[in-house]
């Protein structure tokens, strides 16, 4: 299907405007408009604009806004990033191209250190740049104290407005009183006359400026001691938005940014202190994130329609959250194996959430997820609840296969939710569970090779092969070997498993979501969600852009594994038994039958692909082999995996802060941990203790009574 063509308003010449809730516009300047599609390179698209607006192609960058988010720039430096541009606005008729100038600075990157002093000065050559982008930052800021009469809702509140104040107006100042009545305060400079009264009239809350002279002989020019301003709240509420979209925001980046910004100097520990106030606000409003549920679930639905996002509460304080986007639902329901795999994920450090997804695998074996959950303990109940949901969002009826770890009730639950399923057991649990059973006086030779007897035993499509494996570990322990037979070699040997796993048996799936969840284990429940939706959502795209290059029709790694195979196939002797049935030999006989996919050896049987034999039969009748592989390895079925998108969800309408008393649902409390809590140092960054110095030598670590030194 032909991609259409979006009409690209390239805007040049004007400057972009902050709003108080952190969004931005666009104001003034010339603008031109430009059709552009998914073929249209970077090149020809910068020659075009360079040409509109007369300038050259190297000295400006174009930059513009996702969909519903007008706080972030996004930059085109490349092609990829074009295309990308195209996909997120391929439901618009319109899209807005922002064309800056490049300013050429020459920066000395600035490192603060712990104590506060800069190892290196950040230069611009452009100094009067960066004070008019300090000045459109603080303008607001101005105006926030205006003379006598002015009034305040609290003493806070006209603190916090002195603060923006003096920053505005690049001063010091200190109070003479400070508390709930009076604030009155005065320029920290000697002999400036500055200074500013306010107190509360009777019977009011309210905060009254009574006397303010305005005048400033000081030059008004902040001093080293700036970072006295930067107070712990304040750097906070400065630093919050851009830390809830950057959460490895890094304070000596912090300390850069507030003195680019705004001409403050921060040691390191300023704005540590900062950052860890700013993530205690952003994170602990756990009630006002369990608030904002029933609202999310709602805009997934609005925004990715026919998705599923249910959300259940009971009066315990517990809920459940069950979400499946309508393109991974449809990809693993037209692309991927019926190989579903089921595991239990921590997603915070204290043990509160737990994630329990279910995940598939695509053409080249790479996870899928399809559904996900998050809940409060992985429990029986709520593994039933999730595999409930999971069936009642599954609108194709096909046998599934399961593998999981079997603990916490899954070993009965499946059964009872999908009554026609198959249930293997996690080979890397099977492992991890045989290595604990290893006699530790054995040398680790003898170890790597006994695993690697079950690793073969696992993976052994006959039963024959199976019996050696395990005759193989006997001889080293019948215990261990015993131990092997009782963990039921039903579930997970090749050569006895009834289900369809296409030669998995385990998943990458916990790796893969800890990957993503491991930097925001603060986050709230509604931020994680999110976050796991934009990496599927980027996942989403990038494989699909990826495969629309292949031509094969296996997928790349598949059509090296037919490629491998038909290697070892060559020198094989064909014999036709019937009109489908041929024997082919080699060291051994193997019969296969290729109308029905069957091979003695039962490599092709469990694998979904042609094992060597059935390729030996493909070549001795000059057949196509790609008609002899499973569908799941094929390219086309690849493409339909990822042929949709997860759509972005704005944060349009989001409910603020509510009376608990007035919430919709009862969240969970926090559970405290067993055992001793860790005893926090006063700076809860680093444990801080004082060297011990000799008064007699001067020199550290020993004192007088044990110094040795000749004075």
């Amino acid at each position: 299907m032909a991609r259409r063509k979006i009409l690209a308003i390239c805007q040049s010449g004007g400057e972009f405007v902050t709003h108080s809730d952190g969004s931005m516009s666009y104001s003034g300047g010339e603008a031109h408009a430009i059709d552009i599609d998914h073929e249209m390179t970077l090149h020809d698209l910068k020659s075009e604009i360079s040409v509109m607006f007369n300038c050259d192609a190297d000295s400006f960058s174009i930059k513009y806004f996702l969909p519903n988010n007008k706080r972030t720039l996004i930059t085109v430096s490349n092609d990829k990033d074009l295309k990308r541009m195209v996909d997120f606005h391929a439901d618009s008729d319109t899209t807005d191209v922002y064309v800056l100038k490049k300013v050429e600075n020459r920066i000395i990157r600035s490192v603060v250190a712990d104590s506060g002093t800069p190892i290196d000065a950040t230069t611009a050559i452009e100094a009067t740049h960066e004070d008019a982008k300090r000045q459109r930052l603080c303008a607001n800021w101005d105006g926030v104290i205006t003379g006598v009469g002015q009034k305040f809702d609290s003493p806070r509140a006209f603190r916090d407005a002195l603060h923006k104040y003096a920053i505005a107006n690049s001063f010091m100042y200190r109070f003479i009183k400070n508390d709930g009545c009076r604030v009155t305060a005065e320029c920290a400079a000697e002999n400036c006359p500055w200074r500013v009264h306010a107190s509360r009239s009777s019977g009011k809350q309210e905060l009254t400026i009574k006397k303010m002279n305005d005048t400033h002989t000081c030059g008004k020019e902040m001093s080293k001691e700036s970072h006295r301003l930067a107070s712990q709240r304040w750097v906070a509420s400065v630093i919050k938005d851009k830390l809830r979209d950057t959460p490895n925001y890094k304070p000596r980046d912090i300390a850069d940014d507030l003195q680019r910004e705004y001409g403050l100097s921060l040691n390191y520990a300023q704005a540590w202190r900062g950052k860890f106030v700013a993530k205690k606000e952003l994170h602990n409003s756990h009630e006002e994130a369990c608030n904002q549920l029933p609202w999310f679930c709602e805009r997934i639905i609005e925004t990715n329609p026919g998705s599923v996002a249910t959300l259940l509460t009971s009066d315990d304080s517990n809920f459940r959250l069950f979400i499946a986007f309508h393109a991974c639902l449809s990809g693993f329901e037209h692309g991927c194996r019926p190989l579903i795999f089921l595991d239990g994920i921590s997603m915070k450090a204290n043990k509160q959430w737990k994630l329990l997804a279910a995940t598939a695998v695509d053409g080249v074996n790479d996870i899928f997820p399809v559904a996900f959950s998050v809940v409060e303990k992985e429990t029986s109940e709520n593994w039933r609840w999730f595999l409930e949901q999971l069936k009642s969002a599954l609108t194709v009826s096909r046998n599934l296969t399961f593998v999981s770890n079997g603990q916490n009730g899954l070993e009965e639950e499946i059964p009872l939710v999908f009554e026609d399923s198959y249930h293997g057991y996690s080979v890397h649990h099977l492992i991890e569970d045989f290595k604990k059973e290893l006699d530790d006086s054995w040398t680790q030779e003898i170890k790597d090779a006994t695993v690697n007897h079950l690793k073969q035993a696992v993976y052994a499509c006959k039963a024959d092969v199976f019996d050696e494996c395990i005759e193989s570990i006997k001889i080293e322990s019948k215990e261990l070997a015993e131990w092997v037979l009782d963990t039921k070699p039903e579930r997970w040997s090749d050569a006895f498993f009834k289900g369809l796993r296409y030669g998995c048996c385990y998943s990458s799936a916990v790796e893969t979501f800890n990957g993503w969840v491991s930097a925001r284990h603060e986050l709230s429940v509604v931020q994680m969600v999110d976050m796991i939706r934009c990496k599927m959502m980027e996942m989403m795209y990038t494989r699909r852009e990826s495969s629309s290059t292949w031509t094969e029709t296996l997928t790349p790694s598949m059509n090296q594994r037919v490629q491998d195979e038909m290697i070892k196939a060559r020198n094989f002797n064909v014999v036709c038994l019937t009109g489908n049935v041929f024997e082919v030999r080699d060291d051994l006989i193997n019969v296969v039958n290729i109308e029905n996919w069957e091979c003695t050896c039962r490599r092709w049987q469990v694998t979904g692909l042609p094992c060597m034999h059935a390729l030996a039969v493909v070549v001795h009748n000059d057949l196509r082999m790609y008609d002899y592989c499973c569908k799941y390895f094929t390219t086309e079925y690849y493409r339909l995996t990822y042929s949709l998108s997860i759509n972005p969800i704005p944060d349009v309408g989001r409910p603020t802060c509510t009376d608990p008393s007035h919430s919709t649902i009862t969240c969970p409390r926090t559970r405290r941990l067993a055992g001793r809590p860790k005893e926090k140092p006063a700076d809860p960054r680093i444990a801080i203790k004082r060297a011990v110095r000799c008064s007699r030598c001067k020199g550290f670590g020993h004192n007088k009574q044990t110094c040795k030194a000749l004075v």
